[in-house]
C-alpha cells in the first residue's frame, strides 16, 4: 500500500525539528533504593508513552518501576560515585538538589549512596526535554514547586522554552547557587546556553559553592586521590577524563597526549565564538604531574554525540 505522508500537528513538531520546541512531561521525582546524584535523580513520567516522542527515544534504558535516569541540561556537578571514584562536594551537591526538590529524613545503606528512606517517598516534578543521549538519558530541565504546578497542565504538549522560563527551573537555580559547574552542549539552543553561562558567571563572582575551591586552571595529577574527596575540585567532565586516565594509560604518557590517542574519550568542542571544532586534549598543559585547562569553562560548547 502507496505510504500517504501527512504532515505533524501544529502542536506537536516532529521531534528535534525546531531547538526551541521542548516536550512537557509531568511525573514523580523517586529517590528509595536509587543513587541520586547533584545533577540527577530518577524520574517516573505519569504518561510514559510520551517519552516516545523524544528524539533518540530508543535510546531510553527503562528500570523495572518505570523511572528513568535524567540527564540535568546545562549542568555539571561533583562526582559522587564515578568508577567508584567522588569528587569534593559530591555530597554537598546532591543533598542540596534533594532539599530543594523538596525531600527531607533522606537515609542511606551501608556505603553512603543508595537511598534507603526518604519523606515523602516521592516528590511531583515536570520536565521539558527534546531528546534522549547516548547513555539513554532524556536530557531534561527539571521544574519543582510552583513552576512544575505552572508547567503540569502542559504535559504532552510542544512548548517554546524560552529564557525566562529557563530561569525558573531546578537546573538554572543550581547554577545560580554554584552547586554544579556548566557543561552546554550543541544540543542546547544557544540563547539557553546563555542563561546557564550568565547564572554560572554570577555564582564564580561570588566565589558561591564549587567555584570557591576551584582547581580546573591548575591541578596535580599524581593519583585519584589527588582528585578524590579530599583532593582538588575540578570540572567535572575532567574529572572523568582524568580517573579513566589512571585506569588505562601507558607508563610516561601524559593525559592530553593519553586523550588523543583515546578518540572515544577526547571530547569535541568549541571555544567561545569559534565555529571550528577542536579537541578537549588541546585546550590541557601537562608540565610533570601538574595539569591545567587553558580555556575558560563558561566558553566551552561541547558537541554533542
Amino acid at each position: 500500500m502507496e505510504r500517504v505522508w501527512q504532515p505533524a500537528p501544529v502542536d506537536s513538531p516532529t521531534p528535534g525539528s525546531d531547538p526551541t520546541s521542548y516536550l512537557v512531561i509531568a511525573g514523580r521525582g523517586v529517590l528509595v533504593g536509587k543513587q541520586p546524584d547533584g545533577d540527577s535523580v530518577r524520574f517516573r513520567p505519569d504518561e510514559p508513552a510520551l517519552l516516545t516522542q523524544l528524539a533518540d527515544s530508543q535510546r531510553i534504558k527503562t528500570s523495572a518501576d518505570a523511572t528513568v535516569q535524567l540527564r540535568f541540561d546545562g549542568v555539571d556537578a561533583p562526582e559522587l560515585h564515578y568508577e567508584g571514584v567522588g569528587q569534593p562536594d559530591g555530597v554537598d551537591a546532591r543533598d542540596r538538589l534533594l532539599s530543594h526538590l523538596g525531600f527531607t529524613d533522606v537515609t542511606y545503606t551501608t556505603g553512603g549512596e543508595t537511598v534507603a528512606t526518604a519523606s515523602p517517598v516521592t516528590v511531583p516534578v515536570v520536565i521539558c526535554s527534546r531528546m534522549v543521549e547516548v547513555n539513554g538519558r532524556p536530557v531534561a530541565v527539571l521544574f519543582t514547586g510552583e513552576a512544575a504546578q505552572d508547567l503540569a497542565a502542559s504535559s504532552g504538549d510542544w512548548i517554546t522554552l524560552d529564557a525566562d522560563r529557563l530561569a525558573t527551573s531546578v537546573n538554572t537555580w543550581q547554577a545560580q547557587t554554584g552547586s554544579v559547574y556548566p557543561l552546554l552542549y550543541t544540543s542546547t539552543p544557544a540563547a539557553l546556553r546563555e542563561v546557564f553561562t550568565s547564572a554560572a558567571a554570577e555564582a564564580r563572582t561570588a566565589g558561591a559553592g564549587v567555584w570557591a575551591s576551584d582547581a580546573t586552571t591548575g591541578f596535580p595529577l599524581t593519583s585519584p586521590d589527588a582528585l578524590g574527596p579530599g583532593g582538588a575540585l575540578i570540572w567535572p567532565k575532567l574529572f572523568r577524563r582524568a580517573t579513566d586516565y589512571f585506569h588505562h594509560h601507558s607508563p610516561g604518557q601524559s593525559l592530553p597526549d593519553w586523550l588523543a590517542a583515546t578518540p572515544e574519550e577526547d571530547d569535541s568542542l568549541y571555544v567561545g565564538d569559534s565555529t571550528t571544532p577542536t579537541a578537549l586534549h588541546t585546550l590541557l598543559r601537562q608540565d610533570g604531574a601538574h595539569v591545567s585547562l587553558t580555556a575558560d569553562l563558561l566558553d566551552l560548547v561541547i558537541i554533542e554525540r
